[in-house]
């Protein structure tokens, strides 16, 4: 019986994981203001001067 409900409750600690894991990104953010950087700097070169 123990090992029953051991086992019942381990199955259900990692299909809650893997939910969180693979469920929708639940970020709310606004559209306008302060967004998230997600991008390289802009590095500007001897190849990049068109002037």
């Amino acid at each position: 019986m123990k090992l029953n409900d051991m086992l019942q409750g381990f199955i259900e600690y990692l299909t809650e994981g893997f939910a969180r894991i693979f469920s929708p990104a639940k970020d709310d953010y606004k559209d306008i203001g302060v967004q998230p950087y997600d991008c390289k700097p802009y590095i500007e070169t001897e190849l990049n001067e068109t002037a």
